[in-house]
């Protein structure tokens, strides 16, 4: 008898699911694989179920004879032990980033022999419940605030890019790339006071208060599904933070990263040039542990930002400060630096690994830009965020449109380089 291969990432069996199974029936021995989770955050949704109860929905189809795990998008080690006859799958794959899956299918087919077969995807009322559904249920606080521990776990490196309204946040949410073979997203989403403060006019000092910044948090999450990591600034006071921590879990936000820094806030790339104040170790461990015990959840994290080196105050320093820190209850720990080489900041990861196994690391590379995810996680990083680098190409594409607006007395100049609206308002989905 001929084998027949598909492959599932869902968390609910639907009529397009069932279609794909009853036409590959026709074929001959259905077998499915099911994505592993790590597998299937590169490219699709975060599942809201464990894989094994994902694995159980795929063995309880009817007509469908093996379920195997399928631990990689492309398919060349399936093919290798499966030799299927048939690798039948929806035709959505036909085009977009998707496309890559399929022209690695035909080349390994093309070797054995095999035919793919693509079915018409299935659409139905039903069908746009069950992803609307779906979509709002990977939404609520209580699977969104697990997840960025879970991608800790999943994934060599946490890439992490700013936003700091809807429409980003529907950029990070949905870009997805295929780049030599390889498809890949953003895994979570901060949100900066930088410019968080910067869309709003206002200077980067924690001017912009805590209620409207949870304004900018339930606008990102009314569209979003990733995790979200929220920059704290120094915290505040003590009294203050413990209630930024609880509202912060609440809404369903992964993590906050406060700096220990105190006074008012000047923006760490200033370095020394400006009068920074860095908090005591005592006082700064107070911070973190009375906060810590007012959480509710073990999924909320609380990472400590070390200014040493952004301060010149010595690798010694920073890494005292790290122990201290994680010892009083940190859940990860962020070092920051302003040079360009990241010397400096490959020293501390290597140092407090060798001490420090576990706790994540997180760096922000906007200076020491060169560097690559890559070599970042050989060192022991966990979590990289691009902080405002969205911001930052906004603002003069946005300059240049207006300066020739007012150059040429009207838009045709400018239109070239503006993305269609039809284009824009097809990231919202529409109710």
């Amino acid at each position: 008898m001929k084998k027949v291969y598909t492959c599932f990432c869902t968390d609910f069996i639907h009529d397009g699911h069932l279609n794909i199974i009853k036409e590959a029936q026709k074929y001959g021995e259905v077998i499915v694989g099911v994505l592993s989770d790590k597998a299937m955050i590169r490219f699709n949704k975060f599942p809201t179920i464990s894989f094994e109860e994902r694995f159980d929905l795929v063995k309880n189809i009817k007509g469908v004879s093996k379920v195997i795990v399928q631990e990689d998008i492309k398919y060349d080690k399936v093919v290798e032990e499966i030799k299927p006859d048939y690798v039948i799958h929806g035709d959505n794959w036909l085009t977009g980033p998707m496309k890559t899956i399929r022209d690695n299918v035909a080349e390994l087919m093309e070797k054995t022999g095999g035919q793919i077969i693509d079915v018409p995807y299935t659409k139905n009322a039903g069908i746009n419940l069950l992803d609307e559904k779906y979509e709002l249920r990977r939404g609520m606080p209580e699977y969104r605030r697990k997840r960025l521990r879970e991608l800790i776990n999943l994934r060599d490196v946490v890439k992490t890019i700013e936003v700091h309204s809807g429409l980003t946040g529907l950029i990070a949410e949905k870009t997805i790339v295929e780049n030599n073979g390889e498809i890949d997203q953003f895994d979570a989403m901060w949100i900066s006071s930088l410019c968080d403060s910067t869309a709003k006019g206002k200077p980067d000092i924690e001017l912009v208060d805590m209620t409207s910044r949870f304004r900018t948090i339930s606008d990102v999450m009314e569209v979003t599904t990733k995790p979200i990591i929220f920059d704290g600034d120094t915290g505040g006071l003590i009294e203050h933070f413990v209630y930024t921590v609880r509202t912060l879990e609440r809404m369903g936000v992964s993590a906050v990263i406060i700096e220990d820094k105190v006074g008012l806030k000047k923006n760490s790339l200033f370095g020394t040039e400006v009068k920074q104040t860095q908090d005591s170790i005592e006082h700064f461990c107070e911070k973190i542990s009375t906060a810590k015990k007012v959480q509710i959840t073990d999924d909320f994290m609380i990472i400590a930002r070390i200014e040493s080196l952004i301060l010149e105050q010595g690798m010694e320093d920073a890494l005292t400060r790290a122990r201290a820190f994680v010892k009083a209850g940190a859940d990860g720990i962020m070092i920051h630096s302003r040079k360009k080489d990241p010397a400096e900041i490959l020293e501390f990861c290597d140092k407090f690994r060798s001490e420090n196994k576990t706790t994540p690391i997180v760096v922000v590379p906007s200076s020491f830009n060169t560097i690559t995810e890559a070599e970042l996680a050989s060192h022991g990083v966990n979590i990289v965020i691009y902080a405002n680098q969205l911001t930052r190409s906004a603002f003069p594409a946005m300059e240049e449109t207006a300066k020739d607006i007012l150059k040429y007395h009207r838009a045709k100049e400018v239109d070239d380089r503006l993305m269609p609206i039809k284009q824009i308002i097809s990231l919202i989905d529409q109710i």
